[in-house]
Formats: C-alpha cells, structure tokens, sequence
C-alpha cells in the first residue's frame, strides 16, 4: 500500500521532530500560509469528520520550505547577478 501525502507529512514531522509551528514557518518561507488549525486537519484519522487530505501543491511547497529550513536561502551565483 502506498503512503499517502498525509503519512508522508506525519513521518517527516516525527523524524525531524517538528512541531506545528515550524511546520507553519517553513511553509511561510515559500510564502504559502496555513493556519495551525487547518495543519491540524492534515494529521487527524483519515475517519474523522474533520479530516482533510493533503494536496500535492501543499507537500511540494513543504518539501521546498523544508530545504531553505535547512540549507538556508540559495545564495545567488556571481553570473547570476547584472551589472
């Protein structure tokens, strides 16, 4: 059985022992903004009402926060900049 985009999200949560804010930090820094109600949608049982399964746009920007959450901000290449 394949792992859906919200187990996904729950195991790097537990790997990296994230908390919802920093979930909610790294998403804003690829300026998508969630509120940690609406996070918490996304780790609830798939049976509850209240449940909501995570949409690929949303786990691509986390996976993308994440990176700048780690490595910092790409630093731009001296070719990249104009004179």
């Amino acid at each position: 059985m394949a792992l859906s985009n919200n187990d996904i999200l729950k195991k790097l949560r537990v790997a990296l022992k994230l908390r919802d804010s920093d979930i909610v930090e790294i998403l804003g820094l690829v300026d998508y903004k969630i509120s940690k109600s609406e996070l918490g949608a996304f780790f609830r049982n798939d049976r509850h009402p209240k449940y909501m399964e995570l949409q690929d746009q949303i786990l691509r920007n986390f996976l993308n926060g994440l990176v700048i959450y780690k490595r910092g901000p790409m630093e731009k290449k001296p070719s990249d900049i104009k004179k």
